[in-house]
């Protein structure tokens, strides 16, 4: 991986690197913040998933994550959203499709099946690639995210179970399958049969389990001022689905606070925490 630049944060490093995927098939960036507990041993790591019109400089900047991520221990990883430059007629036409709105899945359809591979970057590649340049405990891992990156993270640790230990999300997309954005994306993405578009929906996902996937519990926090709400997050689906199959869900609705990176930062530090607690069990 090329290091594009490095910062000294709490004792720690906050890192930017490019490296050329190979699921991709493009250059793809992300952000790494390296506590410095990890200059000793090897730590546990969450990923990050954000969401629509992020990138990768997102998170480090706007959640103020890395002084609590310093005093756990935890290694932080947020990569960008979607590949880029893949030179695809219209794929900057819109906000919530192409590039920044990947939506963490591997397109079927012509013409993003080559380089919108996201699900594979995230689940095969980079924890590899990242075991094999950083002290970074792979048998410890975590994911979380926001939006459409919280959609990515209650699907990526559904449908790989063995590979995330450890799962939240705040004002996730949480039944893609039923709200405007989803409907553009697996449209997109994966074709108008939306039969094929369960495997991809967080709350199918889990109604289809024969039993609680996370038996310690998922975290989800969601803000009752949210502007996207009632439209395209339907938390409830999701807390419908877990209570069907006696999955423990801890789902927090928050007076007053919408979907930004405000909401983000004020609740951040009870995720990460989450996930320490969990993630540095025996």
């Amino acid at each position: 991986m090329e290091l594009l630049g490095q910062h000294r944060c709490f004792g720690g490093t906050q890192r930017f690197y490019r490296h050329d995927a190979s699921s991709i098939g493009l250059p793809m960036r992300l952000a790494v913040f390296v506590p410095p507990q990890a200059e000793h041993e090897a730590r546990p790591a969450l990923f990050y998933l954000a969401g629509l019109t992020c990138t990768e400089e997102t998170f480090p900047i706007k959640a103020g994550a890395q002084r609590l991520a310093a005093e756990l221990g935890l290694i932080l990883v947020a990569p960008d959203t979607s590949p880029r430059g893949a030179g695809i007629a219209g794929e900057s036409d819109h906000w919530d499709f192409g590039v920044g709105a990947g939506f963490y899945l591997d397109a079927t359809t012509e013409p993003w099946q080559r380089h919108y591979r996201m699900e594979s970057y995230l689940t095969r590649e980079l924890p590899e690639l990242l075991a094999q340049t950083l002290p970074l405990d792979r048998q410890r891992l975590g994911i979380c995210g926001h939006s459409m990156g919280g959609h990515g993270a209650l699907t990526l640790a559904l449908r790989h179970r063995g590979l995330f230990r450890s799962v939240s999300a705040l004002a996730p997309v949480a039944a893609p399958s039923d709200c405007p954005w989803g409907v553009k994306a697996f449209t997109g993405y994966l074709g108008p049969d939306r039969s094929t578009w369960a495997a991809h929906d967080a709350s199918a996902l889990m109604a289809a389990s024969s039993e609680a996937p996370f038996p310690d519990g998922i975290l989800i926090d969601q803000g009752l001022a949210d502007q996207f709400l009632t439209e395209q997050l339907l938390p409830e689906r999701f807390e419908a689905a877990c209570a069907k199959v006696g999955q423990p869900l801890t789902l927090r609705r928050h007076e007053g606070y919408d979907h930004g990176y405000y909401f983000v930062s004020s609740f951040i530090g009870d995720h990460l925490r989450f996930h320490a607690e969990r993630l540095n069990r025996p």
